[in-house]
């Protein structure tokens, strides 16, 4: 092993000393910009001067010249440039392909040989050459001057966009995404080669993926088909040292971050492109955790340490946190080191998803299996060539008790355990150590054992114990500080208080069983969830999802005590949702490990392993399940019963529902409560006893990160668990674990707090009083300046009622009247509109190009089409007055919502041509139909497109739920135009032709 890795693994983000007083040094962006580029210099990043396409070309050539060791001729860098690098049909999804999958050309020469030409060198990351330049200049839509971009070999990897200090991060982030929108794509498109964004005000820097910024103006463009991951400032990452400590300042984040073989391990081995073509940059603590596993393992090798406990070690990463993708990419490296001959990646079974298997298979074609025979396993840890090895525990048990002398025994072989969850410290670990001789055992897990919540502290009860010291830890409270996951809002209802005269322990324990399972207080809590459900769940909140539909709010798990609550649950609940006629869609699941009261285990924390064997289930539980899965069926279509190969896919096919939020309430007693990760999942209601492990595996169910909308995960209890809750918290979090990890109270978010710093944070209560005081509803702004602080003071409202929204103490404390609430957010949709499409042809950045408008929070008020066409049919029993205020109410909706809008006119031509005898929905669809048509017609005359094509086109734009502008789809469509375009007549036509079409695309979209 070679010594230099080991000094270099720990390189990437060492400790930081505290380093004040850089503050206040530079006052413009000029200023900051130039400091910028002098530390990059002094990292030995090389400044070039270039600020236009032609010079950047020209670099290019040279700097590939010089990787490859060749000179091209000109004939041959035509056909590199021309089908490789700036094919004009190729998407920033592609050009990323290149850069992580496709990073070899085979070029024929021009003397009929074939050579592979290079865009990076990842085995020697040394000798690719790292290059600055600034303030190029690129003419799209509209003209802009980028801040300063890092070049790899000629291309542009990485785009900094700076603001002068003082100035919100986010406008930052907002000013690439104009970059995006109206040039980086321009001339041979090479910042699509872009990978990395920094954005920096010099106090506070931040990185992420072209996928965040790429997703995000998706986001921006359709409602239909952005992806539910990565799409905005959320996803938005703070760089830091091992010890997890924040590295915000400008010139602390260049000299590590941008450190040469930093920046190039970044790029080359701590990203990910997954199946779905979305690019994962590596967190610094991921980074760190992979780093110190190989390093782990170089070290044990050469100190002949291979077979025992001190080879191995434990990561501790918050739930939440992004374990199996650190997992995952310690697995695939760890797989490259001299001597490691196979890599064997654990999964729990129930977390053998086909998502995991993808990712895998993608990077070492039949690695992962999910086949129950051992038969794939044997033949796969017998072949030489198969490297890496995606299993599960229970098929690596099996293998190890039927093969007691197997070849792998004696090879190098690193385990990885995903989840080192208690049940693999007994025999199963004692096996592998027993069988395996030449090995490195790894553990992920966000909630370790130690001897405070283990059963016993002999024998392998503790993770370090089983596993080895700790290599690398990333508590809740650096995940929820570092915004890696959301914080939690606690409610507390004691449904299950004692009479004070009750002192028996024996006796106090049989109460409360009976009166847990009463039919009284069972009611009582239906009743309240079914009351608050769509209020917690956000459900008068819109957004896109990864599936393609556009969603309402969010969905819930409600954890119980045992399967006679959980039949009693769904009893009550199917009960009470026919007599309420909602559509609310509830489920249950339960399995014969979870058939007995709570156990020794429980009452330490762990919850019990899911075992998907029903043989053993009392038959009375056995024929409830049975019925369910019936319900369940005939709902979905989905033919599921409770045999054991049945019931394993139908859980597999619930999980998969839960995270598609189709299912809105799922009652379980342990199944889901670890492991399972849904983003659209936002509650998490409470009707059992947890601790330790079990309640902070439980409540970070509900705390992954989405949108603006979902700014916590939802916690209600019905029984008293706060004592648990703050053990629980202080095992596995830290001294200032409660300021960190829950939310703060009502009263806070309702009159205003002042935070640890001394800084005042204004609450909903003055926030509205400013906002009547200096935009009262019947006043008219003058001036952009004007407009621009209403943008931002509505916006901030809007956040504040966002949060206060879930608080049950809010209902009736609302300060604006509902006509008033809708008449502001016209007013905000107005500006939005205004600003929106002047943007596109005005050269002069307006004020407003710096303020983010708050759309996902404004789709929360949810108006659609079949709303607003059943108050069409009630204005038609109506009388003449009464019908002209619903009018009015109707035109205050379509005003107050983003997505009706577009379609006012469309709608209001509509409803003046209805009478007492018209058939709405019949007529509002042939009245759509010829409206439709007639609008499209007039767009292919006055533009002179080309009707057939134009046609298809938007057929299959009004299918997929989005306008798509790149490719030759879209070309196809344009009249032709003149070769000598010297004042961009093609480009200015297209965009008008483009705007146009979206117009039309989001009157239509219904």
């Amino acid at each position: 092993m070679s010594s230099d890795f080991t000094s270099r693994t720990l390189g990437v983000a060492a400790e930081m000393a505290d380093e004040n007083g850089h503050g206040q040094r530079y006052q413009t962006e000029q200023e900051l910009e130039s400091e910028f580029i002098r530390i990059l210099r002094s990292n030995g990043i090389e400044y070039l001067q270039i600020t236009d396409e032609s010079s950047m070309i020209k670099n290019l050539r040279t700097q590939l010249c010089r990787l490859n060791n060749v000179i091209f001729s000109d004939k041959e860098w035509k056909q590199i440039f021309g089908h490789y690098i700036a094919n004009n049909n190729e998407s920033i999804e592609d050009k990323t392909t290149k850069v992580h999958e496709d990073h070899i050309y085979n070029l024929r020469r021009d003397d009929d040989s074939l050579i592979n030409v290079r865009i990076l060198d990842k085995r020697n990351i040394h000798n690719n050459h790292v290059q600055v330049i600034n303030q190029y200049e690129s003419k799209g839509v509209r003209s802009h001057r980028y801040d300063v971009t890092i070049l790899v070999n000629g291309f542009p990897m990485v785009h900094v966009e700076l603001k002068r200090r003082g100035v919100k991060i986010r406008e930052a982030f907002n000013q690439i995404d104009r970059y995006q929108r109206d040039s980086f794509w321009s001339g041979s498109g090479l910042f699509e080669y872009v990978q990395l964004f920094v954005i920096s005000n010099g106090t506070n820097t931040k990185y992420y993926s072209n996928t965040v910024r790429n997703d995000h103006l998706k986001e921006q463009k359709s409602k239909r088909k952005s992806r539910q991951t990565s799409h905005s400032f959320e996803f938005t990452n703070w760089w830091t040292d091992i010890e997890n400590k924040r590295i915000p300042d400008l010139e602390g984040f260049t000299r590590s971050f941008f450190a040469k073989d930093c920046l190039l391990e970044i790029l080359t081995k701590y990203c990910v492109f997954t199946s779905q073509k979305l690019l994962l940059v590596m967190r610094p603590y991921q980074i760190n955790a992979t780093k110190s596993i190989l390093n782990r393992i170089c070290v044990s090798t050469s100190h002949n340490q291979l077979g025992t406990t001190e080879a191995g070690g434990f990561i501790w990463h918050s739930t939440g946190s992004g374990k199996t993708l650190t997992s995952f990419k310690t697995a695939q490296l760890a797989c490259a080191l001299p001597g490691v001959q196979k890599v064997l990646f654990i999964v729990d079974r129930k977390d053998l998803d086909y998502q995991t298997m993808r990712e895998y298979d993608k990077f070492q074609k039949g690695c992962a299996n999910s086949n129950t025979s051992t038969s794939v396993l044997t033949r796969q840890l017998g072949d030489p060539n198969a490297k890496i090895i995606i299993t599960t525990i229970q098929k690596m048990a099996r293998f190890i008790k039927f093969h007691h002398d197997h070849r792998v025994y004696h090879d190098h072989v690193v385990l990885i355990f995903d989840e080192c969850h208690r049940s693999q410290f007994g025999s199963m670990h004692k096996n592998i150590k027993r069988s395996f001789k030449k090995f490195n055992i790894f553990g992920f897990t966000g909630t370790p054992i130690f001897s405070t919540n283990s059963l016993d502290a002999s024998s392998l009860q503790t993770t370090q114990q089983a596993f080895g010291i700790k290599l690398h830890d990333y508590t809740i409270v650096d995940a929820i500080r570092d915004e890696n996951v959301l914080p939690l809002k606690i409610d507390y209802f004691n449904t299950l208080k004692m009479k004070d005269y009750v002192d028996d322990k024996e006796v106090c324990g049989i109460d409360e069983k009976s009166a847990a399972l009463s039919s009284q207080r069972i009611t009582g809590i239906t009743k309240y969830i079914l009351k608050n459900f769509h209020k917690k769940t956000k459900r008068e909140s819109q957004y896109s999802h990864d599936s393609g539909e556009v969603l309402n709010g969010f969905n819930s798990l409600f954890a119980v005590s045992s399967i006679e609550a959980a039949k009693k649950y769904y009893t009550e609940f199917s009960h009470q949702i026919r007599i309420l006629n909602t559509d609310l869609k509830i489920a249950t699941i339960f399995s014969f490990t979870e058939a007995s009261e709570e156990s020794e285990d429980s009452s330490m924390g762990f919850l019990p392993d899911e075992d998907f064997d029903t043989s053993k289930m009392p038959l009375s539980s056995k024929d409830f399940l049975e019925q369910v899965i019936q319900d369940y069926n005939q709902h979905f279509g989905t033919s599921y019963d409770t045999s054991s190969d049945k019931f394993e896919n139908y859980y597999k096919d619930l999980s998969c529902r839960m995270k598609n939020r189709e299912i809105d309430l799922l009652i379980v007693v342990n199944m889901f409560l670890t492991g399972f990760d849904a983003t659209t999942l936002n509650t998490l209601w409470v009707d059992k006893n947890l601790r330790y492990h079990g309640l902070i595996q439980a409540f970070s169910r509900t705390n992954r990160i989405l949108n603006s909308i979902k700014k916590h995960g939802n916690i209600i209890c019905f029984r008293d668990l706060q004592k648990a809750t703050d053990e629980a918290l202080s095992l596995f979090g830290n001294d200032d674990v409660e300021d960190v990890v829950l939310i703060r109270p009502y009263q806070d978010y309702y009159r205003g707090w002042t935070d640890n710093d001394g800084t005042p944070q204004k609450g909903y209560q003055t926030l509205i009083e400013e906002l009547q005081t200096n935009f009262p509803i019947t006043s008219v702004m003058t001036g952009e300046q004007a407009e621009k602080d209403f943008i931002s003071l509505w916006g901030e409202c809007l956040r504040r009622n966002n949060v206060l929204s879930s608080f049950d103490e809010f209902s009736g404390q609302e300060i604006l009247s509902k006509v008033e609430f809708q008449d502001y957010q016209s007013l905000y949709l107005d500006l939005y509109d205004k600003y929106r499409k002047s943007r596109r042809f005005e050269e002069k950045e307006t004020i407003t190009d710096d303020i983010e408008f708050e759309i996902e929070l404004v789709k929360r008020i949810t108006v659609n089409i079949d709303y607003i066409l059943k108050l069409m049919a009630k204005k038609q029993t109506l009388n003449a007055q009464d019908q002209q205020l619903l009018s009015k109410e109707i035109e205050q909706h379509i005003d107050a919502s983003l997505d009706m809008r577009s379609k006012k006119d469309l709608i209001m031509s509509f409803m003046n041509k209805i009478n007492t005898e018209s058939h709405i929905s019949e007529e509002w669809r042939q009245f759509i139909d010829e409206q439709k048509s007639k609008d499209l017609e007039k767009i292919i005359a006055e533009e002179n497109l080309d009707p057939q094509k134009t046609r298809a086109y938007l057929d299959r734009a009004f299918r997929d739920g989005e306008l798509k502008s790149k490719g030759t789809r879209f070309a196809s469509i344009m009249p032709p135009t003149s070769m000598f375009d010297a004042d961009h007549t093609k480009e200015k036509t297209k965009m008008m032709v483009l705007e146009k079409l979206e117009s039309y695309f989001e009157k239509y979209c219904l």
